[in-house]
């Protein structure tokens, strides 16, 4: 008999086999395939890695006028094994030329970065990567898109606060501003009044579950923090407010940065992109090295990619189903699109009170690719849909 083996198995698989456990790792890194894409490398130097590649029994894809070097640079993709890349980094060591050192310490650099198992908030509560977590939604608003999530008064807050932590919630996010499409801001002072009696509100009756404030101000952010809150968490990734970076690097709060095209108000009048996951995943680049040079902690940043965000239709699509390629940033990812236009489309144009089906579609799609928070206004039906997939998947892990 033979069969295929999963990799999620194959620790478990050399056990029964009664391997040495020495080995292990050692055929770990030579179990999986790893597709790496390299951008804007010199023909020359492209055809470098693709004949060292292959003498390593790996390959590469390059533009096919690059060998005769009828353009001047080629995309590449690296086919290897982790051992192929390490073996890689190696044999590139003296190589200066063509512009391989650039290539080389990308490489290193993917190769020995690792993601963050915890994240620390200013006041000592810990948020841990080691299932994915559910961020619960209030929206301290009177106008977002799903009247489900709208809490207008500290008794409607808390009794949503409370049944999100009786459900299983491990993050609870609050915001003060709409910001669905085609929405006008409020002004910072209502957005304030909004949101810091809430903060505080649920700090003094759920002195554990972390609180993140959902807003790209910074005084907003500051306030929330002093009155309990642990993440800032904004849409804008720094661009709308130049002060609230200054915020997070002052109080070493976590910093969700999301990506966004245009403003809520225009995000949707026909947003374009050439390649979706290229431009969010250099958008992400460039606002991380915004955020450390302003004394922000990288250990403490979050992606979110910004489903809805300035997306089609497609575009939310491919954006999901390409998750890995986000994650190849090491840094822990949050997707957020609960009960969103996407869902309703495909359900046949569902409105958000029948999208909860499809809400967790999107979760358990998460969940195996191995997203770290999922923002949702459901904790409840997400966080049973997560716990039956966590238990799944540790049976590879055990």
């Amino acid at each position: 008999m033979l069969i295929e083996l999963s990799l999620d198995f194959l620790r478990a698989e050399m056990e029964r086999v009664k391997a040495h456990p020495a080995s292990f790792p050692i055929f770990e890194r030579k179990s999986r395939i790893i597709l790496l894409k390299i951008y804007g490398v010199s023909a020359p130097g492209a055809n470098v890695l693709k004949q060292e590649m292959l003498s390593l029994g790996g390959d590469a894809v390059v533009h096919k006028n690059a060998v005769d070097c009828k353009v001047s640079e080629s995309d590449v993709i690296l086919l290897g094994t982790r051992k192929h890349y390490e073996a890689l980094v190696k044999k590139m060591e003296a190589a200066d030329y063509f512009g391989l050192t650039r290539v080389r310490k990308e490489l290193k650099d993917f190769l020995e970065r690792r993601k963050a198992e915890y994240i620390d908030s200013p006041w000592g509560r810990r948020i841990s990567f080691e299932r994915t977590l559910v961020m619960g939604i209030i929206n301290v608003t009177p106008d977002s898109f799903y009247t489900g999530s709208r809490k207008q008064d500290l008794k409607e807050i808390l009794e949503a606060a409370s049944h999100m932590v009786e459900c299983g919630a491990d993050i609870i996010d609050v915001g003060g501003l709409s910001t669905r499409p085609g929405s006008e801001p409020v002004a910072e002072e209502e957005e304030l009044a909004r949101v810091v009696p809430a903060v505080k509100a649920i700090r003094e009756s759920f002195p554990r579950i972390p609180i993140s404030v959902d807003t790209y101000r910074a005084e907003v952010a500051r306030k929330a923090l002093q009155a309990g809150a642990d993440i800032i968490n904004d849409i804008s990734g720094l661009m709308f407010d130049e002060n609230l970076v200054r915020v997070a690097a002052e109080f070493r709060a976590p910093l969700v940065l999301m990506h966004i095209k245009g403003t809520p108000k225009d995000m949707q009048k026909d947003p374009h992109y050439d390649d979706v996951v290229r431009e969010i995943a250099e958008y992400f680049l460039e606002r991380m090295e915004f955020a450390e040079a302003a004394g922000v902690d990288p250990a403490k940043i979050i992606l979110d990619p910004g489903i809805g965000f300035g997306k089609q239709y497609r575009h939310n699509l491919e954006i999901l189903a390409r998750l890995e390629e986000f994650k190849s940033l090491k840094k822990p990812l949050l997707i957020g699109a609960s009960r969103k236009t996407f869902i309703g489309k495909a359900l046949g144009d569902a409105p958000p009170e029948e999208r909860l089906e499809g809400t967790l579609a999107v979760t358990a799609l998460c969940v195996m690719k191995g997203v770290d928070i999922v923002r949702v206004h459901d904790v409840k039906e997400n966080r049973r849909v997560i716990d039956v997939l966590e238990a799944v998947k540790c049976q590879g892990r055990s």
